[in-house]
């Protein structure tokens, strides 16, 4: 590792609030694309449809398959009616949740939720760490559809305009649900331009993480390796490791979508950088002075200053590189977060 003591500001850079995209734009593959030389720090503007033209036969493209569920509830109390909100964190069982809850201090275990009129109830049971409340639903039928029916998509803080259209904030190739954000930097990918890049003899291995909401929390200590980071749940099959490991061996590229794929493959990855089928969760903290065991280059989208994504940028591309890059974007009037543009780290 580099330094002993990173320090959080560091990474920051100057954000004008406009350039905080708040609504995907029409056609997912029209955002621009900054392509990043990692080596040497150049950079070149594209739209993010040309990114077939970068990607070589043989170069094998690893994205997140996983899938956004509906997880903001909002409801009132049994006994007071007051508003309340509950966002799904991670399921413990069956129909036990952790939750977070707003307003929480109140929240205490034996509190009784109605949401829907009635469709869905729950019951507080537990105080846990840092304050998340673990949640029992009761119901008629499937929860993921009534959930399906009654949540709103937990999009991240910085977004203030209301979705009109669940899908936007899922992959086209969202198979299996977990999460409680999108792998955002898929968002650009259409089944045409997928389409395309396979038929250019690019192999697409698909793994699964789930994102948690822990993905926004800030940075807050100084020494980021203070930093407590996450745990997210992963998954990777035989195929995909089967994908990665061939493109490796042949001496072709592995190129991320999001940093989550990142974070799994190179989670999942043995010393010598071979992936084997296995599932388990992950909090890897992925910071300068980190050695890549897996990865050749990324997609991924614009971060947030000081956050633990533009440190795993860094990580793979340097952090005059990664800077002088987002300085050139804000210059540019690039769009920032989730449904903002994208850059090519290669």
């Amino acid at each position: 590792m580099e330094d002993a003591n990173i320090k959080k500001s560091d990474f920051y850079f100057d954000l004008p609030q406009e350039l905080i995209a708040q609504d995907p734009l029409k056609d997912r593959s029209a955002s621009r694309l900054l392509m990043l030389n990692k080596t040497t720090g150049e950079t070149e503007h594209k739209i993010f449809h040309d990114i077939v033209d970068y990607l070589n036969p043989g170069d094998c493209l690893v994205l997140n398959d996983t899938k956004v569920i509906p997880a903001r509830l909002i409801g009132n109390r049994e006994d007071t009616g007051a508003n309340i909100e509950v966002l799904l964190l991670k399921r413990k069982e069956n129909d036990v949740w952790e939750t977070l809850v707003k307003p929480g201090k109140k929240a205490r275990p034996g509190m009784r939720l109605v949401f829907g009129d009635g469709l869905l109830r729950a019951e507080v049971l537990d105080v846990v760490e840092e304050g998340n409340r673990l949640i029992k639903f009761e119901y008629n039928g499937i929860f993921e559809e009534v959930l399906d029916a009654l949540g709103e998509m937990p999009l991240p803080p910085y977004i203030t305009h209301k979705l009109e259209d669940k899908t936007r904030y899922q992959t086209v190739y969202a198979k299996y649900e977990g999460s409680a954000a999108a792998p955002t930097a898929g968002l650009h990918f259409t089944r045409e331009l997928l389409d395309k890049i396979e038929k250019k003899g690019v192999e697409t291995a698909y793994v699964t993480l789930h994102v948690g909401l822990g993905t926004f929390r800030p940075v807050k200590a100084d020494n980021i390796l203070e930093h407590h980071m996450h745990s997210e749940y992963y998954q990777v099959s035989a195929q995909a490791a089967d994908k990665i490991n061939k493109a490796k061996e042949g001496g072709h590229r592995v190129i991320c979508v999001g940093t989550t794929s990142c974070r799994t493959i190179e989670s999942a990855a043995d010393k010598q950088g071979r992936l084997h089928e296995c599932s388990d969760n992950t909090s890897i903290f992925i910071y300068p002075g980190y050695e890549f065991k897996v990865i050749d280059a990324l997609i991924t989208n614009f971060h947030l200053p000081e956050s633990t994504l533009v440190m795993l940028v860094s990580a793979l591309a340097g952090r005059e590189h990664v800077l002088q890059a987002y300085e050139e974007a804000i210059r540019e009037r690039y769009r920032f977060f989730s449904f903002g543009d994208a850059m090519f780290i290669h």
